[in-house]
């Protein structure tokens, strides 16, 4: 087995539960330390775990942490990841990777300087399903990829989540939420965006909490909450994205690649593993595919297993800064050719990452 990365996890609310449920199946990652603003909860699950609970600066200047976990709101990313460079530590952080590209371009910048790795979410796109739609889609299963289309829609996350504020403020939205996902999968299939173009609108319905402590508190809105966006990849194909907080039902969710011998029904990009469909113009009944790629039984912290294991071996890490910078990227030019009802040409360029063979398991290595 190879070496182990120390972590330190800065916030410790809802997501942390997914990072630290699949940190026992990651035996080059040890956590060794915690740190939230609120410390009752820091102190809470540090002792769950048997880990220090620090104070935010203890534990970027801590010499037993290689790596900051930064699990932030989206308003503190780039901050606590410029910190934790100067501090020396790699950063892995949720997505996105900042509020907007100019604050993300000093992080990626010192990083480079200080000979530093960057990794973001999400990572769900190294697990099988994303992982077999891409080896589908590179062996030619559906012929030439023409183009694609998203559409994932919700009524609002005031519904189920204790502290939704920061999702209808910037940073936040259907389009900083759940697009990176679809965005990433999509160049990860067709690598990088050239050409934005779209539309975005949002309600003026009220937007109340509906559960916690917060219940029944009318939330701001500051961002936009219906997103349809045409992307154009650098290859050719066409991709259409629609992005909602506005959607009570739906009998369509959609993630779709249209090539010209057949359909790919891809899996949820929101999850690791779920299966892949393919109909083809000889058999146009669908069926689904075996698991052809990725990592397997993956969850949230394989993004962070993979920059580890590439540290030591001297390769890029799949889930990394230059990944996630184009995504939000895209995501600007997507904002700002709603806005002004324009076409936008993505000034940011990246290579497809890595594909992960099929079988790869982190216990392994």
């Amino acid at each position: 087995m190879g070496s182990t990365m120390n972590v330190g996890m800065v916030g410790v609310g809802n997501i942390s539960k997914q990072y630290l449920e699949h940190f026992p199946s990651l035996p080059n990652l040890r956590l060794t330390a915690v740190a939230d603003l609120d410390t009752e909860r820091a102190a809470a699950v540090a002792a769950e775990q048997g880990v220090l609970a620090l104070g935010v600066d203890e534990l970027l200047a801590h010499d037993d942490v290689d790596v900051v976990l930064n699990l932030t709101i989206p308003a503190a990313h780039a901050d606590v990841a410029g910190r934790a460079l100067a501090a020396g530590k790699h950063v892995y952080g949720e997505k996105p990777l900042a509020l907007s590209t100019a604050e993300a371009t000093p992080v990626l910048e010192q990083a480079r300087a200080a000979g530093l790795r960057v990794g973001s979410a999400p990572d769900t796109v190294l697990g099988t399903g994303i992982q077999t739609a891409r080896a589908a889609l590179d062996d030619g299963l559906i012929g030439t990829p023409l183009g694609a289309a998203v559409s994932w829609s919700a009524p609002g996350h005031e519904l189920w989540h204790p502290a939704p504020g920061f999702y209808y403020q910037p940073g936040g939205g259907p389009l900083l939420d759940m697009g990176p996902y679809y965005l990433t999968s999509l160049v990860t299939f067709f690598g990088p965006v050239v050409r934005v173009s779209g539309s975005t609108t949002r309600s003026t319905r009220e937007r109340t909490i509906a559960n916690g402590p917060g219940a029944g508190t009318v939330l701001p809105v500051d961002v936009d909450t219906h997103v349809v966006a045409i992307l154009e990849h650098e290859g050719g194909v066409v991709s259409t994205v629609t992005l909602s907080f506005e959607v009570w039902a739906t009998q369509s969710p959609l993630f779709e690649v249209y090539g010209t011998a057949g359909t790919l029904e891809v899996a949820d990009p929101n999850r690791f593993s779920d299966p892949v469909r393919i109909a083809t113009a000889d058999d146009r009944e669908w069926r689904e595919l075996p698991v052809g790629a990725g990592y397997q039984d993956a969850g949230r912290g394989y993004g962070l297993s993979d920059l580890a294991r590439a540290v030591e071996t001297d390769r890029e890490h799949r889930a990394s800064g230059d990944l996630a910078f184009h995504v939000l990227d895209v995501m600007e030019a997507i904002t700002t050719a709603g806005r002004d009802h324009t076409v936008v040409t993505v000034g940011s360029r990246v290579d497809r990452p890595a594909p992960v063979a099929a079988g790869t398991r982190p216990e392994s290595w």
